[in-house]
């Protein structure tokens, strides 16, 4: 028999609870566009829709692996977000603007 979540949970010691929330804040900052859109509550004809161009180059989009950044950057507008490119060093970050409209 299936066993609820919040039944499983409440077994979990309060350091495996702890370390599951964190890995859960984790996957929210780090997810590939189909996880993304899927989060923000769209579809990918919703958002085909918004950009103006079919389902299916949605669906492409978000298998590739490379794509202009302009594209990105429509592709996070239509969702109600703003894309930033920023490099990460060892001494810091420094958002980058050549790519700012």
């Amino acid at each position: 028999m299936a066993k609820k979540f919040a039944e499983l949970q409440a077994r979990m010691s309060p350091e495996s609870r702890a370390e599951a929330q964190q890995l859960f804040q984790q996957h929210l900052k780090e997810m590939p566009l189909h996880e993304l859109r899927k989060a923000q509550e769209l579809s990918q004809a919703t958002l085909a829709k918004t950009l103006h161009i079919n389902q299916a180059a949605i669906s492409k989009m978000e298998r590739r692996t490379d794509m202009y950044i302009s594209t990105l950057r429509n592709y996070i507008r239509a969702m109600g977000g703003e894309l930033e490119i920023i490099a990460t060093f060892p001494e810091g970050q420094v958002k980058i603007e050549n790519f700012a409209d």
